[in-house]
């Protein structure tokens, strides 16, 4: 049997502790690392040893009792919901872990949903059962009050912090001991008997037959009850909570027969639907089509792209269909993952979780198929980037590298977003979080690219308060033919971004001239007359004129609108205009008071609040020179547990006493 899980949870639960304690009780590594000591399976990389978190999904299989298991280790900052969704998508389970002295986190809301909308079985294991203060029956009570799913204990804990020794499986009535299964130590017979009743009573409600034979005081075997638990387990009426300890190890064998008995095969999940509504079994000689759920760059293999099959079976040399591109690949080799190891295979069939090496068609999201059966399974649906930083070269050398090797990590995490800003002239990076960013500049000087960072420059924009008029007279005499245009301009505020008409009566201006005052006012747009900033919301009417015979000319009248607009402008009473954004901010209710707070102290107007689940969410127009730093100041408000997103609502008024603050700023940058 193959078993496909992904290990999510909040950051700082021991997602990837677990993971290491299983491979080792499995038998499939030798030794037991730890993050503290940098020798993880799963956190392999060098970003990933240095920062001492996992950043990246880890691919990991094992065997136990006869059983293929494979992980998916995710992270557990939301600045890397990319390969969360990824690694959720691709699996056929969830275990999602918890913290024993915690609790529920809002990264475990989070993922949940996640879990949800992707229709995922969950096991939930309550980690960190040795640790002080530990207590897995009030994380349960969290469990059951926090989380929108039906989570029920199968397994109590045996002493807990220093003496959690054990777990107690409440269906057999049989202890994990010391790797060894016996019976249940005295002194819990009680216990045992009121978390087994409400276990047993939640699992026969999922069956109509074992409900009427319950209800009516029969017999009930354990044979039975472990044929409805898998039934209702895989179809999510049930969500087991299971107390372990990665560091001492203690629960892990229960976990690991916990997972092979009850969890979803490949098989037996529901075909997955493409974007035009058809579908394709889950089995091996169906038509072949797959998934890339993340990619990364080897120096030696090139791109790599990790798949997840979902039909069919592909064989090297076998040529596949980018339906995302609508390009053809044909990898020469295939592989299985195990951590940074890859190991070379005759097949991937569906189910399967594997990687293409050398071929640099394939991006993050993709679908791969049959030349010959088309599906397309959709783009994996990622959040838009919150953060964003400019980035400055230091050398000559860097600035030549930089667009490459950006486009490298582009490729490899579509959370990020790069490219130069045509107002600013700067080039952003935009993505996810501070962490988020921080670590693609970290990237960035791995592949030979150095530079510094500052603020990006905010857009704002020019308009106008009131109508003016203005003379632009454009002559100029040098000998033999002239230059000769004069056009008066009225500007007034309008609606719309930009208009502009002609109230030319009798001839006073040429009407073949009228063009060129047009494109004279519209060349003068791009700077405004406070701070040389864009200008918006203004209408342009040209209403009265002269010109010359011989020396007008389109060029003459160009310039003329020119000198015109830019008088008038100044005497419209011009404004400085921001880009305000609509920020959405989830968040416990216990922080709704600090975050409505600072953003009052962000020039914020509150559009109201509603729920998500178990989140407030704050909906506010805030200015976007206020969010410039907003990750961090969050993070900081809400001990990591809020969370925002952003986009652009429209441009407001800059109040007057910030004005002449970024008029001189704009100045001093001018004259720089």
């Amino acid at each position: 049997m193959r078993f496909n899980v992904s290990v999510v949870g909040h950051s700082g639960v021991g997602k990837t502790s677990l993971v290491e304690a299983m491979l080792y009780r499995a038998g499939q590594l030798k030794r037991l690392g730890s993050v503290m000591q940098k020798n993880t399976a799963s956190d392999h990389t060098t970003l990933e040893q240095e920062h001492q978190m996992s950043i990246f999904t880890s691919v990991l299989p094992f065997n136990w009792h006869e059983s293929q298991v494979t992980l998916l280790d995710t992270p557990g900052f939301s600045d890397f919901v990319g390969e969360i969704r990824g690694a959720l998508r691709s699996a056929d389970n969830t275990l999602v872990v918890v913290s024993a002295v915690s609790g529920v986190e809002v990264g475990t809301e989070r993922v949940w949903k996640t879990a949800d909308e992707f229709g995922m079985p969950r096991i939930i294991a309550v980690n960190k059962m040795d640790r002080d203060r530990a207590d897995f029956f009030e994380t349960l009570s969290s469990l059951e009050t926090s989380i929108s799913g039906p989570v029920v204990a199968t397994h109590l804990p045996i002493g807990s912090e220093k003496d959690f020794s054990g777990v107690i499986d409440l269906l057999s009535r049989k202890a994990y001991i010391g790797g060894q299964i016996v019976d249940i130590p005295s002194g819990y017979e009680d216990q045992v008997q009121e978390y087994r009743a409400k276990l047993v009573e939640r699992i026969v409600e999922t069956d109509e037959e074992l409900i009427e034979r319950y209800l009516a005081d029969e017999e009930v075997t354990l044979q039975e009850l472990n044929r409805a638990l898998l039934t209702a387990f895989k179809t999510g009426q049930i969500d087991p909570v299971i107390p372990v300890s990665a560091t001492t190890m203690v629960g892990v064998d229960a976990l690991l027969d916990l997972l092979v008995t009850i969890e979803r095969e490949p098989a037996e999940r529901p075909p997955f639907v493409a974007v035009d509504g058809q579908t394709r079994p889950p089995t091996p000689d169906a038509p072949f089509s797959a998934r890339v759920f993340r990619s990364s760059t080897d120096p030696f293999l090139g791109k790599v792209a990790y798949v997840r099959v979902w039909s069919g079976t592909l064989k090297p040399g076998q040529p596949i269909y980018n339906c995302s591109r609508g390009t053809t690949v044909t990898p020469a080799h295939l592989y299985c993952l195990n951590g940074k190891d890859l190991q070379e295979v005759p097949e991937l069939t569906a189910g399967m979780i594997g990687a293409l090496t050398k071929i640099s068609d394939v991006k993050t999201g993709e679908t791969l198929c049959d030349p010959h059966h088309h599906i397309d399974y959709g783009p994996l649906h990622l959040p838009d980037p919150v953060v964003s930083v400019a980035l400055h070269p230091k050398t000559r050398q860097d600035e030549d590298k930089l667009t490459t090797q950006m486009g490298r990590l582009l490729d490899d995490d579509p959370t990020l977003k790069f490219g130069r800003n045509p107002e600013t002239g700067e080039m952003v990076l935009s993505g996810l979080g501070d962490m988020h960013l921080n670590l693609a500049i970290e990237e960035l000087a791995l592949l030979g690219v150095n530079v510094t960072t500052t603020k990006p420059r905010i857009a704002y924009r020019e308009t106008i308060k009131s109508v003016a008029k203005s003379q632009g007279k454009y002559k100029k005499q040098t000998g033999g033919h002239g230059q000769y245009g004069d056009c008066w301009l009225r500007l007034e505020p309008s609606a719309e971004t930009f208009e502009f008409a002609s109230e030319i009566v009798g001839g006073v201006v040429p009407s073949k001239y009228i063009p060129s005052i047009h494109k004279g006012v519209e060349e003068s747009l791009a700077k405004g007359a406070l701070a040389g900033y864009p200008v918006q919301n203004i209408k342009v009417v040209v209403y009265d004129g002269s010109y010359h015979e011989v020396d007008s000319s389109d060029i003459a009248f160009k310039m003329a609108a020119g000198l015109a607009f830019r008088e008038a402008m100044s005497k419209a009473q011009p404004i400085l205009m921001e880009p305000v954004l609509q920020l959405n901010v989830y968040i416990p209710e216990a922080n709704m008071g600090d975050v409505l707070s600072d953003l009052q102290g962000k020039r914020a107007q509150i559009l109201g609040m509603d729920t998500d689940g178990n989140l407030t969410v704050v909906r506010a127009l805030v200015p976007e020179s206020e969010l410039q730093e907003y990750s961090a100041q969050l993070r900081s408000i809400t001990g990591g547990r809020g969370a925002y997103s952003v986009k652009f609502n429209n441009y407001a008024e800059v109040p007057q006493h910030l004005q002449a603050r970024i008029i001189q700023a704009r100045q001093s940058e001018q004259h720089a």
